[in-house]
């Protein structure tokens, strides 16, 4: 097994180069993850984390030598985490982008009738690829294309030069109004000229550099957790699958809407053209507190089928009271003969948080981790 210490710092390693693998607003730091994971497990074991997010605690079981399992409902971060886990070979995702950027120029009439926006965030040859990449990659059933498709997602957005784009954040998709007032202001309406097909391989280059990481057999889920639970617990029961440790943090109630955020890589996964927030259950902010109740109801009581008689089910969620009392209770209820033990977490200065959003200066309740242990 590789030393936890060569993942956290540097990228000397297959599995250090993926580790970080795609920004992601909300998301466990790494070096958390993989301190829960080798405290609260033991090689062998089986985990699960039904809010995965861009899935750091289902790559740290993986590569710690646990069996780990992720249910993730927002595509941007399925996408991160399925990848990582598992990437098509390099040749094999290089030729489908020659592919991909061979069709460009059939998009040349739909890239001249795209909104200003998108003309002022990318040249035209990178729009055209966009526009033939967003059509042909199968990435919900095709492991190269969804291998090619995450990395597109990386460098979609994020400072001239680091990305395809105009310069803009690289975690979070800020409004189209708002982008194009900004490139205005400041004298940047015309985004910068560079050959995408170059500019992805060189960084395919670099994130094989290395090989592809040494992961236990572990999965993520594309769906909502309320509704995969029910099969996936099912399963575990008649398999006689027990779970150790229950490793997660549920999207905290009423404070971003996640897939608002990534509306520019959903785009690019076949979302709709302009930002809004999906009304889907379970994808919005979560202002109806019964809503959110019964989602945490339901999550954690599935889980709870399906894990050890001696297990640790370890949670980080918000401090305000609602969201933090709300979940408290729900974990008791279900997990009745186990041990509670809370620990609260003040933010430090520019920790990225569920809590801690760009442009929002107040000051942050911070976060609470719950653990319950047998």
């Amino acid at each position: 097994m590789i030393e936890t210490g060569k993942i956290l710092k540097g990228f000397s390693t297959a599995e250090s180069r993926w580790a970080r693998f795609g920004p992601y607003y909300a998301m466990f730091p790494l070096e958390f993850a993989f301190k829960v994971v080798e405290k609260y497990s033991k090689e062998g074991d089986y985990i699960i984390d039904p809010f995965a997010g861009r899935c750091s605690s289902i790559y740290a079981g993986g590569v710690l030598g646990r069996s780990s399992l992720g249910i993730e409902i927002n595509p941007v971060g399925w996408l991160y985490g399925t990848v990582k886990l598992q990437p098509a070979s390099k040749e094999e995702v290089i030729d489908r982008l020659l592919e991909i950027y061979g069709k460009r120029n059939y998009y040349k009439v739909a890239a001249n009738k795209m909104d200003t926006f998108y003309k002022m965030c990318y040249c035209n040859e990178v729009l055209k690829f966009l526009l033939a990449a967003r059509k042909h990659l199968d990435w919900k059933n095709n492991d190269v294309d969804a291998t090619l498709m995450s990395i597109l997602l990386i460098y979609l957005h994020a400072k001239i030069g680091e990305g395809l784009s105009n310069q803009m954040r690289m975690t979070k998709s800020m409004g189209m109004k708002y982008s194009v007032d900004w490139w205005r202001k400041n004298k940047m309406t015309k985004p910068p000229k560079l050959n995408p097909c170059e500019f992805i391989i060189k960084k395919i280059n670099w994130r094989y550099e290395k090989g592809t990481p040494s992961v236990t057999e572990s999965a993520v889920v594309f769906g909502d957790s309320a509704q995969e639970l029910i099969a996936i617990s099912d399963r575990a029961v008649q398999n006689n699958i027990k779970f150790s440790l229950l490793f997660t943090s549920p999207p905290y109630c009423s404070i971003t809407d996640y897939h608002a955020d990534q509306w520019l890589r959903l785009w690019l996964l076949g979302g709709p053209e302009n930002p809004k927030a999906l009304k889907e259950k379970h994808k919005g902010r979560f202002v109806s507190k019964e809503e959110y109740y019964s989602l945490l109801d339901d999550v954690f009581g599935l889980c709870a089928k399906m894990m050890a008689r001696k297990s640790t089910v370890y949670v980080r969620t918000d401090k305000r009271s609602y969201t933090l009392n709300t979940t408290l209770e729900i974990l008791k209820k279900h997990f009745p003969k186990h041990t509670v033990k809370i620990i609260k977490k003040p933010l430090k200065e520019n920790t990225k948080t569920q809590t801690k959003l760009y442009g929002d200066q107040s000051k942050k309740p911070g976060e609470v981790d719950i653990i319950l242990t047998r």
